[in-house]
């Protein structure tokens, strides 16, 4: 390879390392950013150079749809062609020889692929042996779905004073109790969170999510069961919870696939990293 050639190679190394690591144009770097982002495009060169050379790359080529569909991809995040073409200009490079790098990484990519696919297959007791040794991976914490009635405290307005608002809470909660089963249309009436579209529905709460003293109440209800009136800092509330998942395992079957994917991609970089580091 030529001296320009490397030089071209490199500079398009700068450019995507500098847009990678630092969402920037490399004419947008400071003086350090600019140096770790040329170092690094050094030794990225560098290994792509002895991948390129490695008995895996023969007969390793790049379809044309495959680098027509990553140039438009590239070109996608600028604003305009004009933007592309100028970025390409801060680093001395042509649209030509963009392309022309850009096949020399695809490339790359491709024997890299060649080589992951000599990695063992997952099999189905692989992924039985990961699951039940890792369990604390799958764990899962109580899950509430729960809806709530909010009447907001504002002294700035008459209806929403602490009185007049603890008032009307009151009263709805009255309604309740005679027919607990009017929950959302109450919701949808008097509620004053965005949620009474929905009947009141805050969805599923895991601890944490809401305001302590909703929470300590919310996790204290039975599956059905309505809460007296809480107070938080939005105001007056009344919960219900809807249902009640228990902490636990999330069952393997739901998981099954991807704990294979993981398995899959950790062997095939695995294997990777050996022939990188057999390469010198």
């Amino acid at each position: 390879m030529s001296k320009k050639e490397t030089d071209v190679n490199v500079a398009y190394l700068v450019l995507k390392t500098a847009n990678s690591l630092y969402g920037k144009s490399t004419n947008a770097l400071s003086s350090a950013e600019l140096e770790k982002a040329e170092r690094l495009a050094a030794r990225q060169f560098d290994m792509e150079a002895r991948i390129l050379a490695s008995p895996e790359a023969r007969d390793v080529a790049v379809p044309e749809a495959t680098v027509v569909a990553a140039l438009a991809e590239i070109r996608a995040r600028y604003s305009d062609e004009e933007a592309f073409h100028a970025d390409l200009a801060g680093n001395g490079l042509t649209v030509g020889q963009y392309a022309e790098a850009l096949v020399r990484e695809l490339r790359v990519d491709a024997i890299l692929e060649k080589v992951a696919s000599r990695s063992a297959r997952v099999s189905e007791v692989d992924v039985d042996l990961y699951y039940q040794f890792h369990l604390e991976e799958f764990s899962r914490p109580e899950v509430r779905r729960a809806r709530h009635i909010l009447v907001t405290i504002n002294e700035a307005i008459p209806e929403n004073g602490r009185e007049a608002a603890r008032q009307r809470i009151d009263e709805i909660a009255a309604r309740l109790a005679r027919d607990p089963k009017r929950f959302e249309e109450q919701a949808l009436k008097h509620s004053e969170c965005p949620t009474a579209m929905q009947g009141g529905l805050l969805g599923d709460v895991v601890a944490g999510k809401l305001f302590p003293e909703l929470e300590a109440v919310l996790f204290a209800l039975a599956e059905g069961e309505l809460s007296p009136v809480v107070e938080s800092e939005l105001g007056f509330h009344i919960l219900r919870c809807d249902e009640i998942k228990p902490a636990g395992a999330v069952p393997l079957a739901q998981v099954r696939d991807k704990v294979r994917e993981m398995l899959a991609t950790r062997r095939r970089r695995i294997c990777q990293n050996a022939w990188l580091k057999a390469l010198g």
